[in-house]
């Protein structure tokens, strides 16, 4: 599980922004570029080449 530290620093490497982690936690959403960032083994995969476009119906739910 990610700590809640790294994920108050953590930002979208293509727009800088907030990433969300989902209600599954199996991945970080931002929300401006519509893109998700997989989490894997418990690390982010923060390579805006390997995130998932993300499209208004397929959107995830994220925690606040």
């Amino acid at each position: 599980m990610i700590s809640q530290e790294l994920l108050d620093i953590l930002a979208c490497p293509k727009c800088k922004g907030e990433v969300k982690l989902t209600e599954t936690k199996d991945g970080l959403v931002c929300e401006s570029c519509k893109l998700l960032y997989e989490i894997r083994e418990d690390i982010p995969i923060m390579l805006i080449d390997e995130a998932k476009k993300l499209t208004e119906s397929a959107e995830p739910e994220t925690s606040a």
